[in-house]
């Protein structure tokens, strides 16, 4: 795992703010192997570096197989677990064992499974009304990061509809201006939701979107070389200081104009 198996990265434009990095990769498998690469590799360096790895997660279908690929690798990289916190991009509004909370998908298959002892876990508290658990864990991430949090990664996913989080298209959260964590009330969602804002994404050091299927094929095109005049948030999306990758596999980046396959790296 210390050496990447992979080809190297196709890399294809440079970012408004910041670097902003492309990778496609033939299947979604692969491109989970390199999500699994960035996570692990960030996590070591960050220790080293710092003493501790912090990490927000995103839930969904799309990081099943990358939380997968980190706890079946996560023994061969050495990684003292202790000093990893895990915390989550955003959450349903629903208690830690309900089937869609991103937690109990997180748990599943990735936290029960890394080696003992286990990560930090600094869990949403989704069974709570959407404001107060948006407080509580405002008020956590502050205990945790002593101010305004700078992840040293977050993984993100992305809707059909371009949200990412649970920021969603024309979400303006009141008082969001100044807020690290908001309750978000997506019209038509079964659920509300609490997230991160915009501000915290941006602050992050690495940005990683993980996209695949044909499903996303539309929307990555958007996203990535589309002119929408009111732009999806995912597109918004822009470390000011930090890097910005975004995984894909060939079925969710084969309408984006600026990558075919059979290009190097591919």
């Amino acid at each position: 795992m210390n050496q990447n198996p992979l080809s190297a990265p196709v890399v294809h434009e440079t970012g408004r703010d910041g670097r902003r990095r492309l990778e496609v990769f033939a299947s979604a498998d692969l491109a989970a192997a390199r999500g699994t690469e960035l996570f692990l590799s960030a996590a070591r360096r960050a220790i080293s570096q710092g003493g501790r790895f912090t990490a927000a997660l995103s839930g969904g279908d799309t990081p099943v197989p990358l939380f997968r690929r980190i706890a079946e690798a996560a023994p061969a990289w050495g990684i003292d677990w202790r000093k990893v916190h895990l915390f989550w991009a955003d959450e349903r509004c629903v208690p830690p064992d309900h089937a869609e909370s991103n937690y109990r998908l997180a748990n599943m298959l990735l936290l029960s499974r890394l080696p003992a002892l286990g990560a930090v876990v600094h869990r949403i508290p989704g069974e709570l009304p959407p404001e107060e658990a948006a407080e509580l864990y405002e008020a956590e991430l502050s205990a945790a990061f002593g101010g305004t949090p700078v992840f040293d990664l977050i993984l993100l996913g992305l809707g059909t509809d371009g949200h990412t989080a649970s920021l969603f298209p024309g979400f303006e959260p009141a008082g969001a201006l100044g807020r690290t964590v908001v309750a978000a009330h997506p019209a038509g969602a079964k659920h509300p939701r609490v997230t991160l804002t915009l501000q915290v994404i941006n602050s992050g050091r690495h940005v990683v979107f993980f996209v695949t299927g044909k499903d996303k094929a539309d929307i990555i095109a958007e996203v990535l070389e589309g002119r929408d005049k009111v732009p999806y948030p995912a597109s918004l999306v822009a470390p000011s200081e930090g890097t910005l990758t975004w995984l894909l596999d060939a079925e969710a980046a084969r309408r984006l104009k600026t990558w075919k396959p059979g290009r190097p790296g591919f």
